[in-house]
């Protein structure tokens, strides 16, 4: 075989193409799903936090003590397994305000203890 033809050959160049190309289609894949899960741990912490007002507010019986309002509001959170101490609440001139803060782990299995805080809060005017 001469030199020239290993030159002209393509076998393998699919592979070697993939092997290029590859590992940032896989990476921009993952960042895309992390993006996607954070944006729907916003959302559940967004939508605990003003049902958790509301319910103050509205249903003083069910919501009436902190650890009720934190115990609602866990489970107003879309599914979503976070703990009831990330939520407060207080009274303020605009009625009963819960809020949330979260941090929010990101590759932690790649870049350890890499993480976004994550915050909600709501105001529901209390009766």
């Amino acid at each position: 075989m001469k030199i020239l033809d290993l030159i002209h050959r393509r076998d393998g160049s699919s592979a070697v193409e993939f092997a290029i190309v590859g590992p940032m289609f896989i990476g921009i894949m993952m960042a895309i799903f992390q993006g996607g899960i954070l944006l729907w741990t916003q959302l559940g912490m967004e939508h605990a936090v003003e049902s958790a007002a509301r319910c103050s507010a509205v249903h003083s019986s069910n919501c009436g003590t902190l650890s009720q309002i934190q115990s609602y509001a866990a489970t107003q959170a879309y599914g979503l397994n976070l703990p009831t101490s990330i939520f407060s609440f207080r009274q303020t001139t605009c009625g009963n305000v819960v809020s949330a803060s979260y941090s929010y782990s990101v590759f932690s299995q790649v870049f350890g203890k890499a993480s976004i805080p994550l915050n909600a809060q709501a105001c529901f005017p209390a009766s």
